[in-house]
């Protein structure tokens, strides 16, 4: 196939993109206003339409409006100065449009970006305009080692290290301390790689946990705990700033030089760190860093003195002790447990170690601070895990292996070798600790010395200054992540009252005020000094949040959401599914009342965003969820064959826009809220290319209306040249397997007689078709009228249109009248009647024929809701006054058995009477401008005369009909006797034969059954299939 021919173009000198109107000129062959001639060049009047089409042309051969995929196509945002680029829309490549510069879509296509990444900067044309003025300094970002490892390991390793890791090596052993460790880093391990998975699907940006968890679960379970996460970042500042402050207050205890006394010693230090650790955050993150750095080297330091320490001859001061350097023999004592005093059990000392094997989140959660946080956080925060967990390790093996459990501490215990009486192994070693054995009074050796790691050392302050490193490094790396973290929920506005601390200060967009806020909760817990309490509750605060991450992973997983495409792959749900419930059960196992309060705090605040339902979507696996729950009933219903027992009213109802008819909508949702499936459709009448941008921008709208009104149900609309063809696609298109509607709901037609005669027609046909398509009908009536579009027009909003033609339910055409505010007023009173309480009126049932069931169920399923509740149900049924008897108590037996509890009935032995003279002139008055006045001729000649007017009523029709019509006076003035006071009406209508019956003569038939009466009135017709039951299979 010979090669598409490229037309010659001048170099291009500048950035610029075609019009789509220039395009589409070039696409007809024309010369467009653009078309470069002879001597064009970009420095023409228009220098940016001519090079981008070099880039069109060699990608596809020839001019396009299409473009080549660009990073501005997806991104969300747009650097400051830049034009907002994207892809032509649907409309401007389908549709025929004219050249209109002003109002079509700049098509990206620039020769800049022909590799289809984002540009580094502004336009270069800009960039020369603005070349003199100052650059915007670039924010300040960390990479994979001092960004996040770093951060990690320093908040990973804290006291317990120094201070209790060798006890623990004492009590239960060097196996059992393996076991511990190994259990411990098997759930951060699997919350590691859940937040890498989580980290590397999609941009991270700054929030760190909150925004990991909150983007993943959703706003309800992301804002609780990025809330307590926050706060107890924010503690866990005073819990390690007074572990520091503990220990430089035991130092000047051991030199007598106390300031005050031991208790206000620690709150004077404590106050003085925390302000220094502020003024290093405040000083910005690269100093912060840099202090960071500082800890991590001396910490490094202190490992390697203590190392150093082990391969070092023991001193006789050491030997004293416990220290003698590394024997095999010593190895095999501390190999297996000795279990002592309460906390001498396994998951006793495991609660006591497992928060040090925390603090993994500390690179996650200055996620707005990383170069890239999707190679950032994966790669660091595994490789902290990794290396906190080899120096664990190696420090239990290694001090196992030189130091024995027990020690006097007394140089006067150095014996000979072996001597006699003497018990246990520094007998071997020349030493008899024997009778601080015997009195358990042993002052030294890993069980007794909580300072061994110092002791073993080469330099012993070298120890106490990575005690100093490792809590001053936590300090600081909560206080850096309680004030990110919080000013992320702060711009969500999830909560209320907190939006003040979400402004950012310069290039990195500092929460200052969060960090004083982060102060002053720490100064106000380091004051208290009672953090014994707290701690437990902090670390079950920390442990809801790996839970929640874990999950998280779980179930974005389980959803199989097209959206869950991380780029780490080294994850499993199931061991995110076992990591979530693992960090349950540690929870527990730490403190069962913390985690008891720390399961209410977070229930409290999930309900809380619960109710308040915050206007965010950021495409959460709970929607995923719904999703595939939904779609799995729903394939699932359609495998059950249907049962009367679960048959429920699922409505289509005709509303038009559904805030047209609030009063139609409040009555079907009522009954339908909970239960079953309610639709409003609406015809948009009128050519399709017209109509189908109303729809899609109309469509969102009557949705929030529905829930505004909190009304569950569904809105849909077509695009039809009528109403009824409109109507049929509803029918047969609505719904989904099983969640199909199966009545009809419909507004009455109350102008029927003023109306255009082929809008009668198509009304009554939509009857008959509901009837062929097996559906039930339910014709809605109300005295004032239920289209309350024109107190819309007049109050609301001006710019509806009337749009559609009275109580018809959807949309033909009909000029807005000019009404009085008494009318108004009336109709607008008339939309709220079905949202108030009903009183102790009466729900009157006038069930005429056996339509299945459907006249009883509708007014049951109203009574059963709390504003119906005081209504008494009353039943009428037609009777002969001979047998009223035995008729009424055939009645209430088959209502006894349907279990509706239905027990006024009433039988009407007066239906046949005949009906008053002037109701009667009434009746025939109102069809008299729809006869035919044929003079009883055949049936050939009729049809010939009403060619055109199938409305029109034969003098034969008449005839016929006549007792069915006077059926409708009685039944009219019955209703006006019994039911002028009920609350609502529902009557078994008649139906009208198709072809036999015209439109205007059972239009008549309606009106004259429901005319005159107050109450709301519901002519209820089933499909003549059961709805009820009195069978339990």
């Amino acid at each position: 196939m010979d090669e598409l021919p490229i037309p010659d173009l001048p170099p291009s000198r500048c950035s610029g993109r075609f019009t789509i109107s220039t395009l589409l000129g070039m696409e007809e062959g024309a010369r467009g206003p653009y078309t470069p001639t002879e001597g064009s060049s970009c420095d023409s009047a228009q220098p940016t339409h001519l090079s981008s089409s070099t880039l069109c042309t060699r990608t596809f051969g020839y001019n396009t409006v299409d473009v080549v995929p660009a990073y501005e196509h997806y991104a969300n945002t747009k650097g400051v100065g830049d034009p907002r680029k994207g892809r032509p829309s649907l409309a401007d490549l389908h549709s025929i449009l004219k050249p209109d510069p002003g109002h079509l879509r700049t098509p990206v296509c620039d020769l800049q970006r022909s590799n289809g990444l984002p540009e580094a900067g502004p336009e270069a044309g800009l960039e020369e305009a603005e070349g003199e003025s100052e650059p915007v300094p670039e924010p300040v970002r960390f990479g994979w080692v001092k960004g996040v490892m770093i951060r990690c390991m320093l908040n990973i390793w804290g006291v317990i290290l120094y201070l209790r890791l060798p006890w623990i090596t004492a009590q239960a052993g060097i196996a059992l301390t393996w076991l511990i460790i190994l259990m411990s880093v098997t759930v951060t391990t699997i919350t590691g790689l859940s937040i890498s998975a989580i980290s590397t699907n999609g941009k991270v940006k700054s929030g760190g946990t909150y925004f990991l968890i909150s983007r993943s679960l959703g706003p309800e379970l992301g804002g609780s705990i990025g809330l307590i996460f926050a706060f107890a970042n924010a503690v866990a500042v005073a819990m390690h700033t007074v572990g520091f402050a503990e220990t430089v207050r035991d130092l000047l205890q051991e030199h007598n030089s106390l300031i005050v006394d031991p208790t206000n010693d620690i709150r004077i230090i404590g106050v003085i760190t925390v302000t220094v650790l502020l003024g290093i955050s405040l000083a910005g993150m690269e100093w912060e860093a840099k202090a960071q750095i500082l800890f991590f080297l001396v910490i490094l330091v202190s490992f390697i003195n203590y190392l150093v320490g082990t391969v070092i001859p023991a001193t006789a001061e050491k030997q004293a002790k416990g220290f003698f350097s590394y024997r095999a023999d010593i190895f095999a004592q501390n190999f297996v447990p000795n279990w002592r005093g309460p906390e001498g059990s396994f998951f006793g000392l495991f609660s006591i170690f497992f928060p040090s094997a925390t603090g993994i989140l500390a690179g996650a959660n200055i996620s707005g601070d990383l170069k890239d946080p999707a190679v950032a956080i994966p790669k660091g925060t595994l490789m902290a895990i990794f290396w906190t967990t080899v120096s664990y390790l190696v420090l239990s093996a290694t001090i196992g292996a030189c130091v024995v459990r027990d020690a006097s501490g007394s140089l006067n215990d150095s014996v000979a070798v072996w001597a006699p009486g003497c018990e246990g192994l520094a007998c071997g070693y020349g030493w008899n600790f024997t009778a601080c054995v015997q009195r358990q009074s042993c002052r030294y050796g890993l069980s007794n010395y909580y300072q061994s790691m110092s002791m073993v050392s080469g330099f012993g302050p070298l120890i106490t200054a990575g005690i100093f490193g490792a809590t001053l490094s936590s300090a600081l790396a909560c206080l850096v992540s309680a004030p990110k973290v919080f000013q992320c929920l702060c711009r969500d506005q999830l909560y209320p009252l907190i939006g003040f601390f979400g402004k950012g200060y310069g290039r990195n967009s500092e929460p200052i005020r969060g960090y004083m806020l982060t102060y002053v909760i720490a100064i106000g817990f380091i004051l208290i000094a009672e953090l014994n309490a707290i701690a437990p509750i902090i670390s079950n605060f920390f442990l809801c949040s790996y839970a929640l991450i874990n999950f998280s992973c779980f179930h974005a997983s389980i959803t199989n959401s097209p959206g869950w495409r991380p780029s780490f792959r080294y994850y499993s749900k199931w061991a995110a599914l076992f990591g979530a419930a693992v960090s349950v059960v540690i929870m527990f196992l730490l403190t069962w009342w913390a985690a008891l309060i720390a399961f209410g705090i977070v229930i409290f605040l999930l309900g809380y965003v619960l109710y308040k339902k915050p206007d965010v979507n950021w495409g959460s696996s709970m929607q995923a969820s719904s999703y595939n729950m939904a779609l799995n009933y729903s394939v699932g219903l359609s495998e059950v064959d249907e049962h009367i027992k679960n048959y429920r009213p699922q409505c289509l109802v005709l509303t038009g826009p559904p805030n047209f008819r609030p009063a139609l909508v409040d009555f079907v949702g009522t009954f339908t809220k909970n239960l079953s499936l309610m639709l409003c459709g609406n015809v948009l009448i009128g050519p399709r290319k017209q109509k189908m941008p109303e729809s899609r921008l109309t469509a969102d709208g009557h949705a929030k209306w529905l829930m505004k009104r909190k009304i569950k149900a569904f809105y849909t609309d077509v695009v039809a040249e009528d109403l009824r063809s409109g109507v049929q696609m509803l029918l047969q298109a609505a719904g989904l397997g099983k969640m199909r509607p199966n009545i009809l709901v419909l507004g009455y037609k109350r102008n029927w007689q003023t109306a255009s005669p082929q809008s009668l027609e198509d009304y009554v046909g939509i009857l008959h078709d509901a009837f062929d398509f097996k559906y039930g009908v339910c014709v809605m009536r109300m005295k004032e009228g239920l289209n309350v579009s024109r107190v819309l027009q007049a109050h609301v909003n001006p710019m509806f249109e009337a749009e559609e033609h009275p109580e018809n339910g959807t949309g033909s055409r009909a000029a807005p009248s000019t009404v009085g505010s008494t009318t108004l007023a009336s109709e607008q009173q008339a939309s709220t009647i079905f949202q108030s309480e009903q009183g102790k009126k009466t729900i009157d049932i006038y069930w005429l024929f056996d339509d299945g069931g459907l006249t009883l169920l509708i007014p049951y399923l109203l009574g059963r809701k709390k504003r119906w509740g005081k209504c008494k149900i009353r039943v009428f049924v037609g009777g002969q006054i001979n047998r009223m008897d035995e008729e009424r108590k055939a009645i209430v037996s088959l209502l006894s058995k349907f279990r509706l509890g239905f027990h006024e009935v009433h039988i009407l032995p007066d239906i046949n009477q005949k009906p008053r003279p002037e109701h009667i002139k009434r009746f025939d008055d109102m069809i008299a401008p729809f006869r035919l006045n044929d003079g009883f001729k055949d049936e050939a000649t009729v049809n010939e005369m009403r060619q055109g007017c199938p409305w029109k009523i034969s003098d034969d029709e008449v005839d016929k009909n006549r007792a069915k019509s006077l059926r409708q006076v009685r039944l009219n003035e019955i209703l006006l006797d019994y039911s002028r006071d009920a609350a609502l009406i529902a009557i078994t209508p008649p139906i009208g034969r198709k072809g036999r019956c015209p439109s205007s003569l059972y239009m008549a038939w309606l009106e004259t059954l429901s005319q005159d009466l107050r109450p709301p009135i519901i002519l209820t017709r089933g499909n003549q299939e059961n709805v009820l039951t009195f069978y339990c299979q």
